[in-house]
């Protein structure tokens, strides 16, 4: 995690101390960060046709890099997507019926999936895939392997809980033991990461 990003995430969590937000999105970052380690067959990210999570798909692509698990950075699937768009952003809807065993696919839907979504959600869990759903209530939730309801009566909205989900993510990922010698490996990691180039932006 960049170090702005890592202040603004513990100012965050400073914030919701006493809450239910700190251990929900560690837990479900836990359940994320586990299926794409596991299962090694990359991570799928998909919104509904209203709402595309292009933010948690660049926050996830940083953590990738600065964790240093390649596993973490997902293929955004698009509901609008053109042949001409670049590489990263022109994979369609296509892709979730292509997805197998092994495969983890996580659903971001702030409102109803909406049938189309689904159905699709369904077959790639048929056919294998691991699903993960970041959802505002709905059925997604109950389709899922493992998923956190943001509901809309809450005090954070659902951007947020991504932010907080994706630096979970990586931090988890990069754990070192505690210790002496755990702090000396995370300054180390810090070292690298502050003189590392930044990953390719969206």
């Amino acid at each position: 995690m960049r170090p702005m990003d890592a202040v603004r995430v513990a100012l965050l969590r400073e914030v919701l101390a006493g809450t239910e937000w700190p251990a929900a999105t560690r837990r479900f970052a836990g359940a994320l960060r586990s299926s794409v380690a596991a299962h090694g067959g990359g991570l799928l990210l998909v919104g509904t046709p209203s709402y595309e999570p292009w933010h948690l798909a660049a926050h996830l692509v940083d953590e990738a890099a600065w964790s240093g698990t390649p596993e973490l950075a997902p293929t955004l699937v698009r509901h609008a997507a053109r042949p001409d768009d670049p590489a990263h952003l022109a994979v369609g809807l296509g892709r979730l019926e292509a997805a197998r065993r092994g495969e983890t696919l996580l659903v971001v839907a702030p409102d109803e999936a909406g049938a189309p979504l689904l159905e699709r959600v369904h077959d790639a869990r048929r056919a294998g895939a691991t699903v993960l759903a970041l959802e505002g209530g709905g059925e997604l939730r109950a389709m899922a392997h493992d998923g956190l309801s943001v509901p809309g009566d809450t005090d954070l909205d659902l951007d947020t809980v991504q932010h907080l989900v994706s630096a979970a993510a990586g931090e988890n990922a990069g754990a070192a033991p505690r210790g002496r010698r755990g702090v000396r490996d995370r300054l180390s990691r810090l070292a690298d990461h502050l003189t590392a180039p930044p990953p390719a932006r969206w």
